[in-house]
């Protein structure tokens, strides 16, 4: 998935979102803190195309997905669908188009929601640029919009900032672009560039403060780096492993923290952390729980106590582990149990 895969919905329970074959599969908590229900299809029988889908989530705690199907010979369209909450049936798929009217897959889509509960569904257009749809308040959606660009690699990356306003990112092989919207139901422009060239697929956005995001990525010198718009991208400390870092806010002994996760080249899952938008204090890794297979991925989100949780998802048997933080001074970590 292109996007946060492990969620706190509204009523507190945590849902995970996995690609599989020609379907989005979710699975959520039966209780917070509790048991967890089996897998299940989102949006129906509807069939998918291969490749990541994309999910976003809204101040109210609705998920938006984003996916593309196949529709006849070279065609493929993109649809939609909403979890309202993570025990109920998402809505079934409904089409949303093609960023170039017709054709095949263009790139991943990537989905941000603004304060006004609509969907922003990015994603790279034939012409090596950046397209944009938005939903429409009372049902439908706009027209397509594009956002220019060239040479945009696959992966987007979209985020919300508290304000409600939205912002993508997109790599270009020796460039990061950013698009920033700057007021309600504008058109995101394009803002700031750093001249850094990322490694494909390695994209992640955070939001740290009221009106900025942080996105870290990885280099061509395989250090990780965080970029905020506005400054220069600062070296944090070199990447644990080859794929994207996961990424959260929570609160450590009292303090804001930013707490990064990814899978080591050991195989196992190494944690850092350090004080929110603080780069220059420092961070190192340290690892946890048992290797885990080269393709699984690792999550971090905050439960409905304030607890910070990381969960790795393997896509190949759908096995899902999950850990929290224990209740003593530290990032100290629970043991990893399989749910």
């Amino acid at each position: 998935m292109n996007g946060d895969w492990l969620l706190r919905g509204r009523d507190g329970r945590l849902t995970v979102y996995l690609q599989s074959d020609d379907a989005v599969l979710c699975r959520a908590e039966l209780a917070p803190g509790g048991p967890w229900e089996p897998f299940r299809r989102v949006g129906g029988d509807l069939g998918l195309r291969q490749g990541p889908a994309a999910v976003g989530q809204g101040a109210d705690g609705y998920a938006h997905l984003a996916a593309w199907r196949q529709a006849g010979p070279g065609e493929s369209r993109l649809v939609h669908s909403t979890h309202f909450r993570p025990l109920l049936a998402p809505l079934d798929w409904s089409p949303v188009g093609h960023p170039n009217g017709k054709g095949d897959r263009t790139g991943t889509p990537a989905v941000a929601v603004d304060d006004r509960r609509r969907a922003y569904v990015f994603v790279r257009n034939a012409g090596g640029g950046v397209s944009l749809l938005v939903q429409k308040e009372r049902g439908g959606w706009y027209p397509w919009r594009d956002l220019k660009g060239s040479g945009v690699q696959d992966q987007l990356v979209a985020a919300g900032r508290e304000s409600g306003l939205v912002e993508v990112y997109a790599s270009t092989p020796d460039r990061i672009l950013h698009w920033r919207q700057e007021e309600p139901g504008r058109t995101p422009t394009r803002d700031e560039t750093a001249d850094v060239a990322a490694r494909p697929g390695t994209l992640r956005a955070l939001r740290t403060s009221a009106e900025r995001t942080t996105l870290f990525f990885t280099g061509q010198d395989g250090e990780l780096c965080a970029w905020r718009p506005g400054g220069k991208p600062v070296p944090l400390l070199q990447a644990a492993g080859p794929g994207p870092v996961a990424a959260v806010r929570c609160e450590i002994d009292g303090h804001d923290c930013t707490v990064l996760a990814q899978r080591s080249a050991s195989g196992r899952v190494a944690f850092a952390a350090y004080p929110t938008e603080q780069e220059q204090a420092g961070a190192w890794w340290t690892e946890s729980g048992p290797p885990l297979p080269s393709a699984a991925e690792v999550a971090l989100a905050v439960d409905a106590q304030g607890a910070l949780v990381a969960a790795t998802l393997d896509p190949t048997t759908a096995t899902l582990r999950v850990t929290r933080r224990k209740e003593e001074a530290g990032l100290a970590l629970e043991g990893w149990r399989e749910v």
